[in-house]
């Protein structure tokens, strides 16, 4: 298996509004996503682009944030770190199922099943444990780009 670019990095917070603010006024982005409500898993999610050169793709910031307190896959991860923080990396793999099939072949914990991310192709996230203390989320690469 050949694992693909840093597709994004995944980042909880309280206020993704707040969030934004930071990214833009602090950090200059100014490529802001309109925001993806993920109901079936009670969070919303803006992707705040990365500055690109011509001859490459840039890396995007997923901001997280809860539509329902407490009870989604962050909540945890928000209760220990009440500022939000880092939460998973997401690298690209040209076939989902190959991937799976390798982690799993490697000895990797899948967490839950393959489902839609919010770039609207398949994902799964692999446990910490197993990933240097990371937990990493594996994205089919989106058709039409590189």
């Amino acid at each position: 298996m050949k694992l693909g670019r840093l597709n994004h990095m995944g980042v909880a917070t309280p206020s993704i509004a707040n969030s934004i603010a930071h990214y833009r006024d602090v950090m200059g982005a100014t490529s802001i996503s309109d925001e993806i409500i993920l109901e079936d898993r009670g969070l919303k999610v803006v992707f705040v682009d990365t500055p690109t050169h011509s001859d490459m793709n840039g890396t995007q910031i997923e901001l997280i944030e809860e539509l329902k307190p407490g009870e989604t896959a962050i909540s945890a991860f928000l209760a220990k770190n009440p500022l939000g923080g880092q939460h998973h990396v997401c690298f690209e793999v040209e076939d989902i199922d190959e991937a799976r099939a390798w982690f799993e072949g490697q000895g990797k914990r899948i967490l839950g099943p393959t489902i839609p991310g919010a770039h609207g192709t398949p994902i799964f996230f692999l446990h910490p444990k197993d990933m240097q203390g990371i937990l990493t989320e594996i994205m089919e690469t989106p058709k039409g780009e590189h």
